[in-house]
C-alpha cells in the first residue's frame, strides 16, 4: 500500500508532493501516484491531513480540496485501487464517488456517520486503533492490562459492532496502528505478537514506514516489513514502494528455492 501524501507538513517527504497553488499540487501529487502504481504498489492511500504526533486538524473545506481533485485525476489514469485516508465521513463519501474503493479511518470508525457509509458503499474499510489524537497521543500513552491485550479486546469488539450494523466481515482489514498512542514498547510488543493478531481471522496491515520508534530509517523500516510479511501480515504500508518491492521479491525467491530443494541425507 504505497502512501501518497498531499499535505505540506509530512514527515516523510517534507510535502514534496503540495503546493499552495491548486494546479500544480494537482500536478505534483498525481505525478507521485503514477510513479507510486509504477513502483508496483497494489493500492495507493491518499491523505490530505497531517496524522503525525502534535499536529492540527485542517478544515473539511481544506481536506476536500487537497484530496478530491487527486482522487478523480488518479481513478481516470491508474488501474491500481484507491484508498481515502480521512477521518470525516463527508471526505471518505465525496472520495468513493470520485473513484476510490477503500476508506482508511484512523479513529476505528467511531462516528456513526461513517459506519453507516461503509454498509451503504461497495468498499473496503481500514480498521485502525488509535489511543487519544494526533494532538495528544503521544502524550504518555498507557495500557494498564498491556496493548496487546488492550487490542485484541478492543478489535474484537469494533469488528462485531460493525457486522452488527451491517459492514461485511470480508470488507474489514484490522490496523494495530503502530505510533497512534503507542510508547516504543508497545509498538515493540504489537510487532513481536502478530501471530495473536493473525487470530482474529481477518487481514492485518501494518504501518510502520519511517516512524520514530524506527529511527525513520529505511533499513529498519524493509526489516520490520518483512519480518511482518513473513507472519502472514497481508498489507504493508509504506512510503518506498520500488525498496520494498525488490526486498520482497527476493524474499519469495528465497522461499521458491527452500519448498523444492532437498538437503542430501
Amino acid at each position: 500500500m504505497g502512501i501518497l501524501n498531499i499535505t505540506p507538513d509530512s514527515f516523510y517527504d517534507g510535502g514534496s508532493f503540495y503546493d499552495n497553488d491548486a494546479e500544480l499540487r494537482l500536478e505534483k501529487a498525481c505525478a507521485r501516484g503514477v510513479a507510486i502504481e509504477a513502483e508496483g504498489a497494489a493500492l495507493i492511500d491518499i491523505g490530505g491531513e497531517s496524522s503525525r504526533p502534535f499536529s492540527r486538524d485542517i478544515s473539511e473545506e481544506e481536506e476536500l480540496a487537497r484530496v478530491i481533485p487527486v482522487v478523480k485525476l488518479l481513478a481516470s489514469r491508474l488501474s491500481t485501487p484507491l484508498s481515502i485516508d480521512t477521518k470525516r465521513a463527508s471526505v471518505a463519501k465525496k472520495a468513493l464517488e470520485s473513484g476510490a474503493s477503500w476508506i482508511n479511518d484512523i479513529t476505528g470508525f467511531s462516528n456513526p456517520a461513517m459506519v453507516e457509509l461503509a454498509v451503504g458503499a461497495p468498499c473496503r474499510i481500514i480498521l485502525m486503533h488509535m489511543q487519544g489524537r494526533p494532538a495528544t497521543m503521544q502524550i504518555a500513552p498507557h495500557y494498564p492490562r498491556g496493548v496487546v491485550a488492550t487490542l485484541l479486546e478492543w478489535f474484537e469488539e469494533r469488528v462485531e459492532s460493525l457486522i452488527r450494523a451491517g459492514v461485511k466481515e470480508e470488507a474489514i482489514v484490522l490496523d494495530p496502528g503502530l505510533g497512534f498512542g503507542k510508547s516504543f514498547e508497545d509498538n515493540w510488543a504489537i510487532l513481536q505478537n502478530l501471530a495473536l493478531f493473525k487470530e482474529l481471522g481477518l487481514p492485518i496491515l501494518i504501518g510502520c514506514s519511517r516512524k520514530s520508534f524506527l529511527g525513520k530509517s529505511l533499513s529498519a523500516t524493509l526489516a520490520v516489513n518483512i519480518m511482518a510479511h513473513m507472519a502472514g501480515v497481508e498489507f504493508l504500508r509504506i512510503h518506498d514502494v520500488k525498496e520494498h518491492r525488490e526486498a520482497l521479491g527476493v524474499v519469495a525467491q528465497m522461499q521458491e528455492v527452500a519448498t523444492h530443494s532437498s538437503c542430501p541425507v
